[in-house]
């Protein structure tokens, strides 16, 4: 499915509250928390340019976020991110004065994160994230899964020092009960989704995947003209249209939201014109995606910035799996997970349909842009897929150097 967004307030400028978030000097706030992470590297951006010539445009380029801050997902950009943030602003409250970065490991910091609890809902990404911004200031993290999130992603989190608290249903029941215990409890929700009067906090959760975007403009010859990111509640693509709009104007890429076929919340609600809860349905692959209400601030931004809406099918995403791990002739190989390539799969398919195609505007000469979200953060399902472990799929660019 496919549709350009004719939302009322489509290219309108952002509302000032989210330049704030997703602006120039929110990143470079961002970018100076980074410097104070021990495990920070910038992370690549893959060219592939024999697929760009296969499917008949310049270049495409993957920014891979399978190696971020070793949690293999663009998600430890944010939730540590926005504890940390916490952590910092509850100290400046209760010591009277600012405090800097550079103090979030003194014992004045540190006494403060020890009674502070921090808690959220996970599909598995976000989770580890909270989760390992909590150790790393020695806060408390409660994490809540849904019934389909596997006992390795749960594991995952745990190693971090979480308490791990299984509710049945889906990712939205557990958002809910994630919300309910941690009001009675006292403890901080860190979610990636906004809600009615819950705002500031999934805006600092957006602010933290700018860096990838910075990095990205950097990385590339020149900007791209056309991008498409996946969506799960509207997190990372709202972050990356937002500044993108912000940092580009007018020159900003055409931007195609992508949603699984069977969670497209997003898509769903840019159809109707405003956010809208889908059914849940048979589950989806592409479980870091699988999302049944979108975010209110993430829907405000992509009302604005985003330029289509689009989905997915399963086969695309375990497709686009084995195409990465098996690439075209001289293009490396790349780990995505289940959701990870959804992007470029979606990218692959536009450009494959013509009136899709001329709908967005692309040609020989236009630059695409990517994000591989996650690497194999379930590597068990990762080869269950592909009939590869993850590192053997590594392996092959290094023999690749090698001959």
């Amino acid at each position: 499915m496919f549709l350009l967004n004719t939302a009322a307030d489509y290219r309108l400028p952002l509302d000032p509250r989210d330049q704030n978030t997703l602006g120039i000097a929110a990143a470079e706030d961002v970018e100076y928390y980074l410097g104070f992470r021990e495990d920070h590297a910038i992370t690549p951006l893959v060219a592939l340019p024999g697929l760009a010539r296969d499917i008949g445009v310049a270049t495409i380029h993957v920014k891979d976020e399978g190696h971020r801050l070793g949690l293999g997902s663009f998600k430890a950009l944010g939730g540590a991110y926005a504890v940390i943030r916490l952590v910092l602003e509850e100290a400046e409250r209760r010591l009277a004065r600012a405090v800097d970065m550079a103090e979030l490991h003194s014992e004045e910091v540190r006494a403060i994160a020890r009674g502070m609890t921090v808690a959220c809902a996970t599909d598995g990404n976000h989770g580890r994230s909270v989760a390992q911004g909590a150790q790393l200031v020695g806060a408390r993290a409660a994490i809540f899964v849904h019934s389909g999130v596997s006992d390795e992603r749960v594991a995952a989190i745990a190693r971090f020092d979480a308490e791990m608290i299984r509710v049945a249903g889906t990712y939205d029941d557990s958002v809910r009960e994630a919300a309910r215990v941690a009001e009675a409890k006292g403890w901080t929700i860190v979610s990636d989704t906004s809600w009615p009067g819950y705002e500031c906090i999934p805006g600092l959760v957006m602010q933290g995947y700018t860096a990838l975007v910075r990095e990205a403009l950097r990385q590339m010859p020149e900007p791209p003209t056309h991008v498409f990111i996946q969506s799960g509640v509207g997190g990372i693509a709202a972050a990356i249209a937002g500044h993108l709009a912000i940092a580009l104007g007018e020159r900003r890429p055409v931007f195609t939201v992508v949603d699984p076929a069977r969670a497209a919340c997003l898509f769903e609600t840019a159809r109707a014109g405003h956010p809208v809860t889908i059914a849940h349905g048979e589950p989806t692959v592409m479980a870091m995606l699988e999302c049944y209400e979108p975010s209110l601030v993430a829907w405000r931004i992509l009302s604005r910035t985003a330029d289509a809406f689009m989905t997915v099918e399963e086969t695309d995403a375990t497709g686009i799996m084995n195409r990465l791990a098996g690439p075209a002739a001289g293009d490396p190989a790349i780990v995505a997970g289940e959701s990870g390539g959804v992007g470029l799969a979606a990218a692959i398919k536009a450009v494959a349909d013509p009136s899709i195609k001329a709908a967005l505007s692309i040609d020989g000469r236009s630059r695409i842009f990517v994000v591989n979200t996650e690497g194999a953060t379930d590597p068990g399902k990762y080869e269950e897929i592909t009939g590869l472990p993850p590192a053997a799929v590594t392996a092959k660019n290094v023999e690749g150097a090698l001959t």
